[in-house]
């Protein structure tokens, strides 16, 4: 694992080093400029506040297709009814604030620092990271957000106040923009998201998506 010095932003090579369980860094900073730079290299950062920054490139990578989207009959039922109503980048602060205080099974407290949280602001702000904002009665009771890179979508974090928002969200999402997003990046394994279709491919298969979407942008 290696140690990034916080005066240069660079990282090393995820396609020829492997760390543990993914795990190839540790250190740095979370500048905009870090973010967006290892994001397109594949590696994205995952720690605890107060500890080390933790820098990630997992093999294998768990990533949906948008044409391999499945969508239950009873969600089928629930989009059809327009029980929610949906909108992109109306509330990019309120969705990232909620997914930094959702609890989550087996989590304790939240991996997203007020310092990672004011990095994607800033990256909003620039036009890089969006927001998906899922309604119901006028409330905002769920969304996701992430970075877009091309034609490939990097989803950070989502968070539901009420049953099924999030997955609604999320299918609404990817039937809009299927033929603009050639791949959403995951990242790590959920039975959530593993029920919509996303499945593990290879550490090298992804970056390769990943290398040819960088060089068409």
């Amino acid at each position: 694992m290696v140690r990034l010095d916080e005066n240069e932003i660079s990282f090393p090579d995820p396609e020829v080093y492997d760390g543990h369980d993914g795990l190839i860094a540790y250190g740095g900073d979370l500048s905009v400029e870090r973010i967006w730079f290892a994001y397109q290299l594949g590696i994205f950062p995952w720690y605890n506040p107060g500890e080390e920054i933790l820098w990630w490139s997992p093999d294998p990578r768990f990533v949906l297709v948008p044409a391999e989207i499945k969508i239950s009959k009873s969600m089928r039922k629930i989009l059809n009814r327009s029980v929610f109503t949906f909108s992109e980048n109306k509330s990019f602060r309120e969705v990232i604030k909620n997914c930094q205080q959702t609890i989550r099974k087996g989590q304790s407290g939240t991996w997203l620092s007020d310092e990672l949280m004011d990095s994607f602001i800033q990256l909003h702000e620039y036009g890089l990271a969006k927001s998906i904002e899922v309604w119901q009665d006028e409330k905002l009771v769920g969304g996701f957000y992430g970075l877009q890179i091309g034609n490939i979508f990097c989803g950070e974090s989502m968070f539901a106040k009420v049953s099924n928002a999030s997955k609604a969200g999320f299918i609404h999402f990817v039937e809009t923009h299927k033929h603009q997003i050639e791949l959403i990046d995951c990242q790590s394994h959920t039975e959530h998201l593993e029920s919509l279709g996303a499945k593990m491919i290879p550490k090298k298969e992804f970056l390769k998506i990943l290398h040819e979407n960088n060089e068409r942008r």
